[in-house]
């Protein structure tokens, strides 16, 4: 079912004209630099910001915040995907077809798209990232969400999603991220508590020397080498690691 309304007096389709015309101003350069940037840039944008967030995390507070901060960051890419998967049926109850089909005049960057419009899986997927990664670390979070809405601006731009396309993106990716984020956090805590305490990936969640000090403080015997033989420990030469 088509199921919103297709009128030129609506206030989605004139916004739709509105900044889709931007690019009918622009310089064709420019188009083609949005067309890369809206199509694949940001998402490689905010897969650089997700591995920041990540690495800036392994070394920092303490061994308890890097496990949720690693649990939070793994969660984001899985929020993500499942946010794509729900909008499989959606878009298949709606059935709402892409701007271009139905409304003359739009200047359209990317040929091709056959699929139905409404939601933008591009804008669910950029701001499901977005919100996981904040989840891990407010900071990071800000510039994610920053690409997530500029994402969503540029499948306007270039004339292949509604503006309500990009809202309910966005809504749906934000949704599946939060409401599922306690029950994911559940899961994956105890399993990147796990995961650091393993000498040989223990550097996912934290730095080498961070892992061992976590080994340390859990009273476990993970991650610290062997003493050298005629060594005991306490003895003056004896480097503490977890120091």
């Amino acid at each position: 079912m088509a199921g919103l309304e297709l009128d030129g007096s609506n206030p989605d389709v004139s916004l739709l004209y509105d900044i889709n015309g931007l690019a009918k101003a622009a310089p064709t350069w420019f188009d083609r630099v949005m067309e890369y940037v809206g199509e694949y840039g940001i998402m490689f944008g905010l897969v650089l910001v997700g591995l920041w967030c990540w690495w800036s995390m392994r070394g920092r507070g303490t061994a308890e915040d890097a496990v949720t901060a690693a649990a939070a960051i793994v969660w984001a890419p899985l929020a993500a995907a499942i946010a794509i998967l729900i909008n499989i049926p959606i878009r298949g109850f709606v059935e709402r077809p892409r701007p271009f089909n139905d409304h003359d005049g739009l200047e359209v960057l990317i040929h091709g798209k056959t699929d139905f419009s409404f939601v933008s899986d591009h804008s669910t997927l950029a701001m499901g990232i977005a919100v996981g990664i904040f989840v891990a670390n407010r900071k990071f979070g800000f510039y994610a969400i920053g690409l997530a809405l500029f994402a969503g601006f540029s499948r306007i731009y270039m004339g292949v999603h509604y503006p309500t396309d990009v809202i309910g993106g966005f809504a749906l990716g934000t949704a599946v991220t939060l409401l599922l984020a306690p029950l994911a956090m559940a899961l994956l805590t105890p399993l990147m508590a796990a995961v650091a305490r393993s000498p040989r990936v223990g550097w996912f969640v934290r730095s080498t020397s961070a892992a061992v000090a976590y080994a340390d403080e859990r009273g476990e015997a993970v991650g610290i080498p062997e003493p050298r033989p005629g060594s005991r420990r306490g003895d003056p030469g004896e480097k503490d690691l977890a120091a």
